[in-house]
Parts: C-alpha cells; sequence; structure tokens
C-alpha cells in the first residue's frame, strides 16, 4: 500500500520575526494564492492528496504544534500526526514513519515529501511521484530520490550526479552515481554546464522495511530505540515510550544517516527520477520575495501598503492583511517585516544574518 509523510519539523529561524516559537514557518499564512494566503503545510497537503487516500497521509511535525494542525488542516486526525517530543533531525523522523507504517503494513511504500517549498506544476511532480512508488514496487531493494533541473549554479543545494538511465523509464529515472555536499561556486558552475547534475531535492519513496534495515545496519542504537516504539504503538504506553525514546537518538539527516552510506551496498540501488518543475525553497525573506509581484522600481509588498519615494528593490511584509503602511524615502535592497511582536529591518545582503540575530533574542521574542 501506498503512504505519504510530510516532514513539517523545521522552524524557520531565517523567517523572524514571523516565524517565531509556536509558529514556524510552514504554519504561517503568508502564501498568496487565488485572492487567498496559505501556509506552506496546506500546499504540501495538497500536494499529498494528489498521491494517497486520505488515511494513507501523515504528517511528522514536533508534538508542540498538534492543535495548530489539528485546526487548520482539520483532515489530519491525531492518528495521522506523528508528533515528535523533540526535534532529532530527518532520518530519525523518517524512521519514525517507517516503524509506524510497517507494524500494520509490512510492504508499506511511502513517499517523503517536504512542507518548504513551493512546486509547479502540480502534473510534473503528481507523475514523477508516481514513478517512485512504482520503481519500488517493483523491487523494494530500491531506494528513490528526487533530481530537480537545475535552472541556474546554486551552491545552496546539494546535487546528485546522474549514472546510467533504468530500463523502461523513458529517461525519467538513473541510477544516482554520487551525492555532493553544498558547492563552491565554480564547482556549482561547473556541474550546471555538464548537465548530469541535479538539485537534490530532499523527497524519496522507500519501502518501510527497506529503510528500517538500513537504519538498523547504519544506525543500531537508534534502531532498537525505534523498534521500542513499534513495540509498544497503538497501546496505552505508546506515550510514554516515545517520549522516553526519542530524545536519546542520535541527529543527523537522511543523506547523511542512510544515503550516503547505503551507496556503496550491494543489496540496495539508488535511483534518481527526474522532477523538470519550478522548485522554489521558501528558507529565506529573498526567497519568499520571488513569490511576490514587483512595482516599476523593484518594490515587493504583501500584507500591507507601501509608499516609496527614490527606493528600489526592497521587500516590505506585513503579518496579516491591514491598512497599515510603511513608507520608504531613499530605501534600495532592504527587508521589512512587520508583526505586532516586532519589526525586522535589513539589507538583503545581510538576511543570513537573522539567524544569528535570533540566536541572541531573548526568550519572548524568538
Amino acid at each position: 500500500m501506498r503512504y505519504a509523510m510530510i516532514m513539517a519539523g523545521g522552524s524557520g529561524t531565517r523567517l523572524w520575526p514571523m516565524s517565531r516559537d509556536g509558529q514556524p514557518k510552514q504554519l504561517i499564512k503568508f502564501i498568496h494564492q487565488e485572492g487567498k494566503t496559505v501556509s506552506l503545510l496546506e500546499l504540501a497537503a495538497d500536494r499529498a492528496s494528489a498521491l494517497v487516500p486520505a488515511d494513507k497521509q501523515y504528517i511528522c511535525t514536533g508534538e508542540r504544534y498538534r492543535s495548530q494542525i489539528r485546526e487548520g488542516l482539520p483532515s489530519f486526525d491525531d492518528a495521522h500526526i506523528l508528533g515528535e517530543p523533540q526535534p532529532r533531525d530527518t532520518v530519525n523522523a523518517v524512521a519514525y514513519a517507517a516503524a509506524v507504517f510497517a507494524k500494520d503494513d509490512p510492504e508499506a511504500v511511502f513517499s517523503v515529501l517536504t512542507a518548504d517549498q513551493l512546486i509547479e506544476p502540480a502534473d510534473v511532480f503528481n507523475n514523477a511521484m508516481d514513478l517512485g512508488y512504482k520503481l519500488v514496487e517493483e523491487d523494494a531493494s530500491r531506494l528513490v530520490t528526487f533530481g530537480i533541473k537545475p535552472d541556474h549554479a546554486a551552491t545552496g543545494y546539494g546535487y546528485i550526479e546522474h549514472g546510467p538511465s533504468i530500463d523502461g523509464t523513458d529517461g525519467q529515472a538513473f541510477q544516482v552515481a554520487r551525492f555532493v555536499e553544498k558547492p563552491q561556486l565554480e564547482t556549482a558552475e561547473a556541474y550546471f554546464q555538464s548537465g548530469r547534475y541535479d538539485w537534490n531535492a530532499g523527497m524519496f519513496v522507500f519501502h518501510a522495511g527497506t529503510f528500517l534495515k538500513l537504519y538498523e545496519r547504519f544506525m543500531p542504537g537508534n534502531f532498537k530505540l525505534i523498534q521500542e516504539l513499534a513495540d509498544a504503538w497503538g497501546t496505552d504506553r505508546q506515550k510514554e515510550v516515545l517520549d522516553a525514546i526519542y530524545p536519546q537518538l542520535e541527529k543527523t539527516s537522511v543523506d547523511y544517516g542512510i544515503m550516503e552510506p547505503a551507496a556503496s551496498e550491494s543489496d540496495v540501488s539508488i535511483v534518481g527520477v527526474k522532477m523538470d518543475i519550478t522548485w522554489l525553497d521558501v528558507g529565506s525573506w529573498p526567497a519568499y520575495g520571488e513569490t511576490l509581484d514587483a512595482d516599476d522600481s523593484g518594490n515587493k509588498a504583501a500584507g500591507l501598503g507601501i509608499q516609496t519615494f527614490e527606493s528600489k528593490s526592497n521587500i516590505v511584509i506585513g503579518e496579516v492583511e491591514s491598512d497599515h503602511t510603511i513608507a520608504l524615502i531613499g530605501c534600495d535592497d532592504l527587508i521589512v517585516i512587520r508583526t505586532d511582536r516586532a519589526t525586522l529591518v535589513v539589507p538583503k545582503d545581510r538576511a543570513q544574518d537573522i539567524k544569528k540575530l535570533h540566536d541572541q533574542l531573548p526568550d519572548g521574542l524568538k
């Protein structure tokens, strides 16, 4: 049976002050579509609903966000929200889901979806995911990842290198030759020009049993703990065991914990599926600005009014739709974010320092 799990555990400190304790970036309603504002998690849930039935859709997130998700996405009941007592990185979120699925369905095949991106067009995404499911259903030893065709030499993404094509896929799937971490610009340029590398989308399709087998092989201590959780799942000890074992799990990513070491194993194969989509990771204010239309001076605004004089290429965002106006005189290349709790003003080229500022904030402002 096919399942889908949305990973929604990130905090989004680079989107402060709109993203904050109690309101991570995936729950902010700040994506403007068809005359309304929606959250990234709502968009991810829409993508999952096109892949599997409602009773096979799950969200893995911080336990503290459960009530907000129930309110914003009432189609997800408590049984379909896998709450993490504390974040332990992506490999453990995936293992948690795999253990839950495999307990009731030894042949479970599941996708791992993200809640950070804008993805278009939907039909291309759906077709690529369907191919990923089929490849694993045909051969449970396959670990499927997805490659986004680059449109520039990005240094902020990992890459996957194309190997030989998979028979019967019309060139849409290939053996992954290797994973490459975020490269320097010169290397990224070479990758982009070669046409042999895709951006690593951070989405996957796995056979639950195969994933758990590799998890046991590469992270045996973690596997023992997750097995305790699986044994208790569905009993009155479920929450007690989850709260006890989860903080003990060693933190690492799916790529480091499973995909990279699995690349050298003879009993599994790593397959890439091409996903020729527009893919925007909304992880920072400059990235969010790419979703907005600009005026004649390159200024972009959402959630409030903007008035400018001799100002260009600014991004001005309000937390809720209001009649408040931000006025700029002689300002270029600024990011201005206004909320009821705080206002941020930062040059675009210093946006990466928002995380550093966040680390220094008093708890009441985080």
